[in-house]
């Protein structure tokens, strides 16, 4: 991926069908971060990759592709899957251990929401963050 401090940057990852792959896509991710100079994102971002990967592997379909991109206006990324199902959240009881993937999402990032894609079975699920001005 070239340097490109000031301009538009992505990157993307085709992610294996294995709930053992999410650890080490988390710690791609956090690189990539870090070489883009967002580490006061990253923790956020890093828990958001894996709870929207792990929902992906688990309830939707190969493939499943993870993307990342920055501009001056924030970052997004976006994880697609070709399950039928839209993501849900679910109504759990407060000793529920699994389940609140798309809650802990919308509590970290400023956006998220669901694309479904045209034509085919599956979906994006994307989440987004502002940047400072300053940036």
């Amino acid at each position: 991926m070239p340097e490109t401090p000031d301009g538009p940057r992505t990157v993307g990852w085709d992610v294996p069908d294995d709930l053992s792959m999410v650890g080490k896509t988390r710690g791609m991710v956090k690189d990539i971060l870090t070489t883009w100079a967002f580490e006061n994102l990253a923790d956020d971002v890093v828990l958001v990759v894996g709870e929207l990967l792990a929902n992906a592997i688990t309830y939707g379909r190969p493939p499943v592709r993870l993307s990342m991109s920055a501009g001056a206006d924030g970052l997004c990324v976006e994880v697609t899957d070709h399950g039928p199902e839209r993501p849900h959240h679910l109504h759990l009881g407060i000793e529920a251990i699994h389940g609140r993937g798309l809650t802990i999402v919308e509590a970290l990032a400023n956006r998220s929401g669901v694309t479904l894609l045209p034509d085919v079975p599956g979906k994006t699920v994307w989440a987004r963050w502002r940047l400072p001005p300053s940036r």
